[in-house]
């Protein structure tokens, strides 16, 4: 049984074969039912050239269907600089290693601790980690956290209305580590404050997990919240979209004491849903029960600056089962790629991306509105996605869109559809939408159940991230200029 790929010769395999005492391969596998064992040749194809290769995956490509995105719930459709692909490509990035060795280290961690910087100004925390996997595993070991930190605890409160993704992955968590998880109901639209109080005055909550923008897009008002949960020895956290905190009230602010979520929507495709990078930061008196790497400054032998892992003790790698997770790498390219985001855009470019997408999500919730199918779901503050009450199936508002190539209206409960708009989609983009959508009007007065569309295909539309006609909107309340500006992403002050 010789396989050209396998580096053992048959001596070699001889020799193992020996030393376990079997007298050959087929001996090894003898406990395995004959009846399950493939023996015929198995139906692979031909080998192909380069150029057959490359014209084989090009035609599967084609077989994909590219839709036109507004929708949001966690995944973001905000434009990626050309820049960062070119820069995240290179070597020495893309085939880096665990930093453990700081001497040959040193443009890994540093960007790590740029990415470390950063994420603590958006969050208002004092430290973070070098990232998560993603915002769910990142919600998840928030829990973790507030379970270590809190010792005798034997609850965790989660908000209904959290992303059904990430209630789905720390429920998983909760299950294996024996965390009992309650849950604190929505009354319209947003955490039911009183709820939580309830839940609270059992006394065993370590922890309560809250969005800073929730699954319906609502900006959720946590005033109050973290005085309620600190006044029952727990800790508060908060799942936030990262971009979203350029201009509205960070966690820090809402005086948490972790702050979670997903960095994606720093400018990171959709990927067909990943790679995504978490991130997890906190309150320095928490730091020692943060998961994963941590990169500090410090000085070398020469007095230069340096960067190098810090608090390893804290660490699986060191401290084993004692460790408060069992976490032990990052997603560091993609914590490179929002790095390097976050640095071409700036506070004032976060900004401006934040006030575009509300433009543009405001125009397209008042003309939906207008068209007589749909009817408010809530009466709340939303940024850039928002949720309405749909008057027609949603299944067939679903198929109208897609046969006109846009992917939207998701229902997050029945009857219930998201739509969300980032700074890619202009106002010709929206009106095309539109006018899908208010044929559906005309086509179920007259009966007809056939899904056709009055725009062919809304590629047809101008270029998404066309200027020539701004969606503008009056800026929010909850978005605050002095916050905004005082906030600062430049490289040389984070040094």
């Amino acid at each position: 049984m010789a396989f050209a790929y396998f580096p053992h010769t048959e001596d070699d395999v001889r020799q193992m074969l020996d030393r376990i005492g079997v007298g050959s391969l087929e001996d090894l596998y003898s406990d395995v039912p004959k009846d399950v064992i493939y023996r015929e040749e198995y139906d692979l194809p031909d080998a192909m050239s380069e150029h057959e290769v490359r014209q084989y995956f090009e035609e599967l490509a084609e077989l994909n269907t590219n839709l036109f995105c507004l929708c949001g719930l966690g995944a973001y459709d905000h434009y990626s600089p050309a820049v960062i692909p070119h820069i995240i490509s290179r070597s020495e990035f893309l085939t880096a290693y665990t930093p453990y060795q700081p001497e040959v280290s040193q443009g890994t961690l540093r960007y790590i601790f740029e990415y470390q910087s950063m994420i603590t100004e958006l969050t208002g925390m004092d430290c973070t980690n070098a990232s998560m996997y993603d915002g769910a595993t990142a919600a998840a070991e928030a829990m973790m956290m507030a379970m270590a930190a809190t010792k005798k605890k034997t609850r965790v409160l989660l908000s209904e209305g959290l992303l059904p993704q990430v209630i789905k992955v720390v429920k998983t968590y909760a299950k294996f580590n024996g965390v009992e998880l309650g849950f604190i109901p929505c009354q319209d639209g947003v955490t039911s404050y009183g709820a939580m109080l309830t839940e609270l005055a059992a006394g065993d909550v370590a922890g309560v997990l809250v969005p800073g923008i929730n699954k319906y897009g609502i900006i959720e008002d946590l005033t109050g919240f973290a005085d309620a949960v600190h006044a029952q020895k727990g800790l508060l956290m908060v799942y936030s979209d990262p971009s979203s905190l350029a201009v509205i009230r960070t966690p820090g602010e809402w005086d948490a004491d972790i702050a979670c979520g997903d960095s994606q929507s720093l400018g990171v495709p959709l990927c067909y849903g990943g790679p995504y990078v978490g991130f997890l930061a906190c309150r320095k008196d928490h730091v020692r029960k943060l998961p994963g790497r941590i990169v500090g400054a410090t000085r070398d032998v020469d007095g230069k600056r340096a960067y190098v892992l810090t608090l390893q003790a804290r660490e699986q790698h060191i401290r084993r089962e004692k460790a408060t997770s069992n976490i032990c790498s990052n997603q560091s390219l993609m914590a490179l790629y929002v790095t390097v985001y976050m640095s071409l855009m700036g506070p004032r470019g976060l900004r401006e991306v934040n006030e575009l997408s509300y433009g543009g999500a405001h125009y397209l919730h008042d003309q939906l509105l207008a068209t007589g199918l749909f009817e408010k779901a809530f009466d709340k503050p939303f940024l850039k996605e928002f949720t309405l009450k749909s008057l027609v199936p949603v299944e067939l508002l679903q198929d109208r869109l897609q046969v006109c190539g846009v992917f939207g209206a998701v229902e997050v409960e029945p009857g219930l559809v998201n739509f969300c708009v980032t700074e890619k989609v202009s106002k010709d983009n929206l009106d095309a939408v539109l006018t899908v959508i208010a044929s559906l009007s005309s086509d179920i007065s007259s009966g007809e159940s056939v899904i056709s569309s009055t725009v062919s295909d809304i590629s047809s539309a101008p270029s998404v991230i066309s200027n020539s006609s701004p969606v503008t909107a009056t800026a929010p309340s909850v978005i605050s200029s002095e916050q905004s500006e005082s906030r600062n992403l430049n490289k040389e002050d984070q040094a």
